[in-house]
């Protein structure tokens, strides 16, 4: 079995051979290494180091290095490098991530840059789609094959592609176009081999083929291609024109930043532009104060509740005993419903329409959790001593603030998703602030008609 690659010890060698002023060792040592590693090695030189490398690699490592770094941290990278330079890396480049780096660029170096390429009409179409939309990661780098091509014809278009590695891999399947570069139909490879030489090729492709418009959110055009298995998805426009298409690669990359946002908003925080340890500490700030502040003001109406309950906590002490274990329990319940909910939203298993059956389906599970965890703090209550009217008031009301939290947790989401808003904004910190002032006023008012206070 190969050893796995310790990339700490690459590090440690390229930085050796850099202080020693050895670059073309430096160099090599990268060069040697798979993309992925190569950006991680990257990652770990400073600045100065990293201008070295690159302009001191070939034009296909540096390209395949960028690809693989943030776009935000490509950008930086590559400020203190000359036009030629880049314009160098660039031309090697995917014409998708090309495009992605152009963005992240000052407009007048963007347009600079791109003039200079050897082949700036292959990136221009994919500069007018927005970044987060299926045209906007999609490749132009493909192979489509004519209906009237013979099997013969289009195998021998393929030899003389020479696709990059990237796309070679999305070969499995080939898009088939008519004459005016409309999407008419798909043939498998395999198919392709194994038909008669002469046989042609709008008579042998499927015509039944999967496609997204160059508009569509990239996150759709992501859960199609897992819904279906596709390797590859074509991407076409109002007319039906294939433009490009989303490679497997892009998937990966689209799914991997739509969770790390979903992760950082349900943590009550607006997702970071770049990596972690690449932000400044009042970058960071920045990206948590506005939700800290928003949780801090939605916290004070809990405050603003035990206010107006104080004459009945200051005539029933052992109420405030059982606060904690409210608003914590249905915190909890409430960020439960939400994250099975988002979930369910990101795998297209409900939508705004299933919010009727998601409702009845959280409200009868609310109830269920909400008697068990009634049952436990009743005979919880009775412990401490507290009497049994108050042992009842905390068991009534653990299960009805549950049922509460279940239900504002199963209709947020959805109610997010049809207001096109992130569902992962109402979740995690968010709703337990929520549920925390509603839950407590909900306790407080059934231990008010309980003990009569």
């Amino acid at each position: 079995m190969e050893r796995l690659l310790d990339i700490d010890e690459v590090v440690a060698h390229v930085k050796e051979y850099l202080a020693q002023g050895d670059i073309d060792h430096a160099t090599q040592t990268i060069a040697d290494l798979r993309p992925a590693d190569q950006a991680e090695v990257f990652s770990e030189l400073s600045e100065g180091q990293q201008t070295q490398v690159l302009r001191k690699l070939n034009a296909e490592d540096s390209a395949d290095i960028l690809e693989e770094l943030h776009d935000e941290e490509a950008a930086d990278v590559v400020e203190s490098l000359h036009d030629a330079d880049l314009v160098r890396i660039i031309d090697e480049m995917e014409p998708d991530e090309a495009v992605d780096l152009l963005h992240e660029l000052p407009p007048e170096r963007a347009k600079s840059i791109l003039s200079a390429l050897s082949d700036p009409n292959e990136i221009r179409p994919l500069l007018i789609h927005p970044d987060e939309s299926a045209g906007g990661v999609m490749t132009t780098e493909f192979l489509a094959l004519r209906r009237r091509m013979s099997v013969a014809e289009a195998l021998n278009a393929i030899r003389l592609w020479a696709p990059e590695p990237e796309i070679e891999e999305s070969l499995s399947h080939l898009f088939v176009v008519d004459a005016e570069g409309r999407l008419v139909g798909v043939i498998s490879l395999y198919k392709l081999i194994t038909s008669p030489p002469d046989a042609r090729i709008g008579e042998i492709m499927d015509r039944d083929v999967i496609f997204v418009r160059a508009a569509i959110d990239q996150e759709e055009s992501a859960r199609i291609m897992a819904r279906y298995d596709l390797v590859a998805l074509p991407v076409v426009d109002e007319q039906g024109i294939l433009l490009g298409i989303i490679t497997h690669d892009d998937l990966v990359d689209v799914l991997e930043e739509e969770t790390t946002e979903d992760i950082q908003r349900i943590g009550g925080s607006e997702p970071l532009d770049k990596p972690y340890l690449d932000s400044s500490t009042l970058y960071i700030a920045k990206r948590r104060v506005g939700w800290l502040l928003l949780l801090f003001v939605t916290e004070m109406f809990t405050g603003t509740v035990l206010r107006h309950f104080s004459r009945e906590l200051e005539s029933v002490v052992a109420l405030t005993y059982f606060i904690p274990l409210l608003i914590g329990t249905g915190g909890n319940a409430g960020s439960q419903t939400t994250a099975t909910i988002i979930r369910s939203l990101a795998v297209g298993e409900i939508d705004w329409h299933d919010a009727l059956r998601v409702l009845w389906h959280e409200m009868r599970t609310g109830i269920m959790l909400g008697a068990v965890m009634g049952i436990v703090g009743f005979a919880r209550a009775l412990m401490w001593g507290t009497g049994y009217d108050i042992a009842l008031a905390v068991a009534v009301a653990l299960t009805m603030v549950v049922l509460w939290a279940n239900t504002v947790g199963s209709v947020l989401p959805l109610l997010a998703e049809k207001l096109h808003i992130d569902p992962a904004i109402v979740s995690g910190p968010f709703m337990s602030t929520l549920v925390d002032a509603t839950g407590l006023f909900i306790y407080l008012q059934i231990a008010k008609a309980i003990l009569g206070v």
